[in-house]
């Protein structure tokens, strides 16, 4: 297993690190990933996790969505955690160029990172589907079944659902930041999320390091693999 002083020399000899990171970013902010055995999909529900947080049960369905989606998709109270502090830090300092995100939940924005790609949107942001007004997440958290605008119409989360396409400009950006670093390190995601697992295929850079406490399908090519938590690992460089 690589080691942080590893880490941290590729970083101290990189000029545009780019970070790309998923679930197991957030988990030491006790946000619960997906696919751990305490995650999402390890519970039980009356459907599937992947069910529910589709567009079509949206649509169909839509306040047993907003029973799911409160309980089960929003932390409000979650804080930034070391890697997240980390990052926004690496940023101030010039060495870190963008961060990648698969997560929703704002918090490498909480932490100061400015440039943050989220591929799959954010629950800070939620529109009215009719009139398209903003509403925030305390708007969605406070209100009981489902939420609706001044005009009467469904207030929806500006999250990627399952069937849902990515966000054209957000998928071009995070591919140009990319396919433009020297080193890329891939952290707190299991890699298989597609298409956004696809994005290392554009990295054509010097290092490739992944940070997960599980193998990932990236760690034969990648030249640094640190099995341990992502905040642990962040801490301490």
């Amino acid at each position: 297993m690589g080691t942080t002083e590893e880490l941290k020399k590729i970083i101290s000899e990189s000029e545009n690190v780019v970070f790309f990171g998923g679930a197991g970013v957030s988990t030491e902010s006790g946000i619960p990933d997906f696919r751990s055995k305490d995650g999402l999909y390890a519970q039980r529900y009356d459907y599937p996790p992947e069910t529910i947080i589709s567009h079509d049960f949206f649509l169909h369905d839509t306040a047993e969505f907003y029973r799911f989606y409160r309980e089960r998709m929003l932390f409000p109270a979650a804080r930034p955690n070391a890697a997240h502090l980390a990052l926004a830090r690496l940023e101030r300092e010039g060495k870190l160029s963008a961060v990648v995100t698969q997560n929703i939940d704002g918090l490498h924005q909480a932490a100061g990172s400015r440039r943050v790609y989220e591929l799959h949107g954010s629950v800070l942001r939620n529109h009215c589907m009719r009139c398209g007004k903003f509403y925030p997440l305390s708007y969605i958290a406070e209100s009981k079944g489902v939420p609706r605008c001044e005009c009467g119409g469904i207030v929806k989360p500006d999250v990627v659902l399952y069937g849902e396409p990515l966000d054209d400009k957000t998928v071009q950006g995070a591919v140009g930041v990319i396919a433009k670093a020297d080193a890329l390190i891939v952290g707190g995601t299991s890699l298989v999320v597609y298409p956004a697992a696809g994005f290392l295929d554009f990295f054509r850079g010097r290092h490739l390091v992944v940070v997960n406490k599980t193998p990932t399908q990236a760690d034969a090519r990648a030249d640094l693999v640190i099995n341990a938590p992502i905040g642990e690992v962040f801490a301490a460089i």
